[in-house]
């Protein structure tokens, strides 16, 4: 954990009485913790039919170390060190001593007196334990549901995206750079805005695509208040060597569904228009924030989108095959994206990935979790740079693609936060408004 610099701001929590982070911990929380058990007590029947006697006994123990999670959250119960055992295990109770020493012996780690990245990872670190101490279900995945059912939701709308990568692809011979470039930047715009699709801040309710995403984008045009899409282009062309194409992107995942499809589609993009030679994807070691992309999640996706009965989606489904197949896309993990570090601490803390990443040409951070981690969710002024605020976090080039759905926002002119306040007081956390910021390490 950096340490607190002169001149950074504290961590957002959930002391402030009405705040969105003391809301979403008194309010949503229990909401999703309430929404898992009830989902391993409606498939009590399954874990019977699989394991027997053994199933029952592993839901009805689950569902009593979740209840109990619950009730230490309600009333604001010291944070408790894990005992699952597993690999994370210690790094995780390690950093439960760093934060119990930055609060000082006066008062426990608690969920309403810590930082709120910090307990809200927590709870779902708390949600694998219980479902891991009980194995034969250790491997059931509580929000698979959820992830699947927005898939199958956004029909129309991946059918759409799949079509318009189908077209561009027909003309890609004939395409110029500046239309290259526009396709792009639609592309680009295309997976930010499908960060819509978050099932965490909605608890758990549809939260699907339904209207054509290329339709909508010239709406949702107003609505992006920090737009760097042009200096992600030029850094792009920059990494050129010679003419040939850029070695490699990173895309940290965020959700599952309809947003995992508008990721696949910008992959596929980059890949097939010969602007990049190789995709990583980095996404979660176990179910994480309701919706977001595990290995499982990865690879089902494409699975379903090559056994659709639509001949560009299943076309696009058995090229995304085929680009793991030959080794143009990747999946990885690591511990890392499911702890509760800030993104400054990863050279540190995770030596290993933060030299993964060094070897990116670019990497592309998806979604609202990412872009509080690498802010270290801190009550930032609005007119904060972004590269001031990554607190030295400098892999590589990256970019963030984020829709706001929690109170921290840098990168902004001077005037405007006080602007979007007077319109619109909820600007912040409603998903209505979102970003595109770039930093390079290195001139662009």
């Amino acid at each position: 954990m950096a340490a607190v610099q002169r001149g950074v701001p504290p961590s957002l929590s959930a002391r402030v009485t009405g705040s969105f982070a003391y809301l979403t911990i008194r309010d949503r929380l229990p909401t999703i913790l309430t929404k898992v058990i009830d989902t391993i007590h409606r498939n009590k029947s399954k874990f019977f039919e699989e394991h027997g006697e053994e199933g029952i006994n592993a839901e009805k123990q689950a569902i009593a170390l979740l209840s109990k999670l619950r009730n230490e959250l309600l009333t604001d119960k010291p944070v408790i060190e894990l005992t699952d055992g597993l690999e994370d295990a210690d790094s995780w109770n390690e950093y439960l001593q760093r934060q119990q020493r930055l609060q000082g012996d006066q008062e426990p780690v608690s969920w309403f007196t810590s930082p709120w990245l910090y307990v809200e990872c927590y709870m779902y670190r708390r949600i694998q334990e219980a479902v891991s101490l009980n194995p034969p279900i250790s491997n059931f995945d509580v929000f698979n549901e959820g992830k699947t059912q927005s898939f199958y939701e956004s029909q129309k709308a991946v059918m759409t995206l799949c079509t318009f990568l189908e077209d561009i692809q027909k003309n890609a011979e004939k395409l110029s750079p500046d239309r290259l470039s526009e396709d792009f930047n639609k592309l680009l715009q295309i997976s930010l805005w499908g960060n819509k699709c978050d099932l965490s801040i909605s608890a758990g309710q549809d939260n699907s695509q339904k209207i054509s995403p290329i339709d909508a984008l010239a709406s949702l045009q107003p609505f992006i208040l920090v737009n760097d899409s042009g200096m992600v282009w030029s850094s792009l062309m920059s990494s050129q060597r010679a003419g040939e194409s850029v070695d490699r992107v990173d895309i940290v995942l965020d959700n599952a569904g309809f947003e995992l499809v508008t990721d696949l589609v910008l992959a596929d993009f980059l890949v097939s228009s010969g602007l990049v030679r190789k995709i990583y994807f980095h996404g979660k070691s176990f179910p994480w924030f309701v919706s977001d992309v595990t290995a499982n999640d990865f690879h089902w996706t494409i699975r379903q989108t090559m056994a659709a009965n639509h001949k560009w989606m299943s076309k696009r489904g058995f090229q995304w095959q085929n680009y793991l197949k030959v080794g143009a896309w990747s999946y990885h993990d690591h511990p890392f994206w499911t702890q509760p570090h800030e993104f400054c601490d990863m050279a540190a803390d995770a030596p290993d990935l933060y030299a993964r990443l060094q070897q990116a040409d670019l990497v592309v951070f998806k979604g609202d979790l990412n872009y509080r981690k690498l802010t270290g969710d801190r009550a930032w002024d609005h007119t904060v740079e972004f590269s001031t605020a990554l607190q030295g976090f400098q892999p590589a080039p990256l970019c963030s693609l984020r829709t706001l759905k929690a109170n921290v926002q840098v990168g902004l002119q001077p005037g405007q936060g006080e602007k979007l306040t007077s319109r619109d007081p909820t600007w912040m956390t409603n998903g209505k408004y979102a970003v595109i910021q770039f930093y390079s390490p290195k001139p662009v």
